[in-house]
């Protein structure tokens, strides 16, 4: 709900004559704009980022995830297919925190695992536009994804026995979602809700291969969500 609110918030504070656009007649802004082959902009957003676990075996306990806001920038390249599809690269950075709970253990120390991650990603998504109305347009988006976990300590040499919670470095998946292009005087500014699958088993198992933390993991991917503000 709160990111929702700064969604509508920063709408209001970048578009303060935003009500215009959608009049029957208004003034059209930008009417070059989508027809340049090659397009530049950068975006900067919130996510909140969770886990999906599956077990070898069900104990009737899962592992808790407390997710926490985190956020993202990034740069963007578009080229121009035709009025309705563009293709999107969409480099950029990511931060996010997570705290995993562990059952079966009596100690914090030992149950809590605190996961902060930096994610520099790498998306090509297609963009899927519907028909210009006055100066909104809404869209879909959807591609793959590469990224890496520059706080995974993948290559440490320490696992959970000794507080260290290792993930894999290299992680791919996909990612869909929507938005609106609005067309202000002076630039393209698009909102939008983009959903974050990892492909990829992202844990790097305990060394003690019936580790009371890992043991019993089969795989563990990243699901996220993405309100990003997109400035064109």
């Amino acid at each position: 709900m709160k990111n929702v609110l700064l969604l509508f918030g920063l709408l209001l504070l970048v578009c303060p004559n935003s009500s215009a656009q959608f009049r029957k007649d208004p003034i059209l802004n930008l009417q070059t704009e989508d027809l340049k082959l090659l397009n530049w902009g950068y975006y900067l957003g919130f996510n909140l980022y969770d886990f999906q676990f599956e077990y070898e075996n069900d104990i009737g306990q899962d592992i808790l995830v407390d997710t926490s806001a985190g956020f993202n920038v990034g740069l963007i390249g578009e080229m121009r297919i035709n009025e309705f599809l563009d293709l999107r690269f969409e480099p950029g950075l990511l931060y996010t925190s997570r705290i995993l709970g562990f059952p079966g253990f009596t100690s914090e120390n030992d149950a809590i695992r605190e996961v902060k991650s930096t994610y520099i990603r790498f998306p090509l998504l297609v963009k899927v536009s519907a028909k210009r109305f006055g100066n909104w347009k809404p869209y879909i988006t959807g591609g793959v994804y590469t990224a890496m976990n520059l706080g995974s300590k993948e290559d440490s040499l320490d696992d959970n026995s000794s507080g260290e919670f290792r993930m894999k470095q290299n992680v791919y998946g996909y990612e869909l979602g929507f938005g609106i292009d609005i067309y202000t005087e002076y630039f393209k500014f698009s909102p939008s809700i983009r959903g974050v699958f990892a492909l990829t088993d992202e844990l790097v198992p305990d060394n003690d291969p019936n580790s009371p933390w890992t043991g019993n993991i089969n795989a563990m991917r990243t699901r996220g969500i993405f309100i990003n503000f997109t400035f064109e």
